[in-house]
């Protein structure tokens, strides 16, 4: 017995060996939060990046941990890693690579630049020149790099994970809004408990906990999840609720830039992933409504007005959920399908 899903046919045999890369996600999850503590719903939306084929760009104040969520991440996957230290003088030929001429064999040689390698890490990336950033737009939205007319594939999986201070900070300069908008979403990791950090002091005091961080999955792993979380299926309603979402903020009165038809498809692509982390086939509304902040607010500019008031896009995008009206799930749905890992369904993410 067969069904077709977005245009790909999967068995039902198929579907309940799944259960085995539900593991491999808790895994990654589990290692990341050993070094990452007192935030679990980072680490989850992390992974839910990941598994949606976006890039994940986490914002904050020196000293909380961005770079090592980045680095946790990385090593808990057995693939290649390649680490950018964005600074003003970084060209862009530093990250996408340059052709050499062989006067041998009397021929260019292309030297692939550290762009080329499945999980990327952007240390600061808003403290190099527009130009430099600029780089990364085809190999974030193509996978792919162009030098001098030749086109050279990215490997798969393939996930940018870039650090950036605030703005307001000494010696940044702000992302393009170009550049915004191919990250997925925003992250921002804040301050820990008081808890939390007594206990980073002890385990954190002597060593890095980085140093005995080993790989908890493959890359082919990770390359089957991505698989499983096209798969989930999206009813018409809730394409409908993420399409009013964005389409609420390109109209509303303190936004004069609202969010593009891209964040659309990344929004749904992260609620696919959530429902999959959460042991559903299909997408719920609450998982679209979770996802629309971390997804929609990096990409929206408020009005000058709105700036002087104190307003962020991240209050503004809570407004837009609170006025959009929720579809209605049809839980009788719901009920006949099967979970996706072979286990009770469960509200995701």
């Amino acid at each position: 017995m067969k069904r077709a899903e977005e245009g790909r046919v999967t068995t039902y045999d198929e579907r309940a060996n799944l259960s085995d890369l539900t593991a491999t996600a808790d895994r990654v999850r589990r290692s990341v939060e050993t070094v990452i503590e007192g935030k679990p719903e980072v680490v989850r939306l992390s992974l839910t990046v990941l598994l949606a084929e976006g890039h994940l760009l986490i914002e904050d104040v020196p000293g909380v941990g961005k770079t090592m969520l980045a680095k946790a991440l990385a090593r808990s996957i057995d693939c290649s890693v390649r680490r950018i230290q964005f600074t003003p003088d970084l060209l862009p030929s530093d990250i996408t690579g340059v052709s050499v001429y062989d006067q041998q064999r009397r021929e260019f040689e292309f030297k692939p630049g550290a762009i080329f390698a499945q999980i990327v890490i952007g240390d600061e990336i808003n403290r190099a020149s527009p130009k430099t950033q600029s780089a990364l737009l085809e190999s974030m939205e193509e996978r792919q790099v162009t030098i001098d007319g030749h086109s050279y594939e990215l490997p798969d999986p393939f996930m940018v994970v870039a650090t950036q201070n605030p703005v307001e900070m000494e010696g940044t300069y702000p992302l393009p809004e170009a550049q915004r908008d191919r990250f997925m979403a925003r992250v921002s990791i804040g301050y820990p408990s008081p808890e939390a950090e007594l206990q980073m002091l002890d385990v954190h005091g002597g060593v890095s906990p980085l140093d005995d961080l080993q790989p908890v999955a493959h890359a082919h792993e990770i390359s089957k999840l991505v698989e499983a979380v096209r798969g989930v299926h999206v009813s018409e309603p809730v394409r409908r609720y993420a399409v009013d979402l964005v389409a609420s903020t390109r109209n509303h009165p303190e936004l004069r830039l609202g969010a593009s038809p891209r964040a659309t498809l990344h929004l749904l692509r992260a609620a696919k992933a959530a429902a999959a982390l959460g042991g559903r086939e299909f997408v719920l509304p609450d998982d679209v409504r979770e996802l629309a902040v971390p997804v929609l607010a990096h990409r929206l500019l408020p009005t000058a007005q709105v700036q002087l008031g104190g307003r962020t896009a991240e209050q503004i995008v809570v407004d837009i959920l609170h006025r959009v009206p929720v579809p209605a799930t049809n839980h009788r749905e719901a009920a006949s399908r099967p979970p996706l890992y072979g286990r009770p369904a469960q509200r995701g993410y």
